[in-house]
């Protein structure tokens, strides 16, 4: 079941990145992204955003996501 999630959030993050105009276009400029980011942050925000939610997938499909939540905070549990 983890690698159909993985592969759904992978879409969803390249999806991001490759419709990115569009999505700038809908939501218009993000306060804070421009705050942060300077001048064309939200650019920098979607692009951000869809390479995190790619990499999070891929890790959570291989199961290194899970490893590296179990060992950085098992001590608080």
């Amino acid at each position: 079941m983890q690698y159909l999630q993985g592969f759904i959030g992978m879409v969803i993050g390249l999806l991001i990145l490759v419709f990115r105009p569009r999505i700038k276009d809908f939501t218009g400029d993000i306060g804070f992204a421009e705050k942060w980011f300077g001048s064309g942050g939200t650019w920098t925000f979607f692009i951000i955003l869809g390479v995190g939610i790619f990499v999070l997938s891929l890790m959570w499909a291989t199961g290194s996501l899970q490893s590296f939540m179990s060992s950085k905070f098992s001590q608080f549990m």
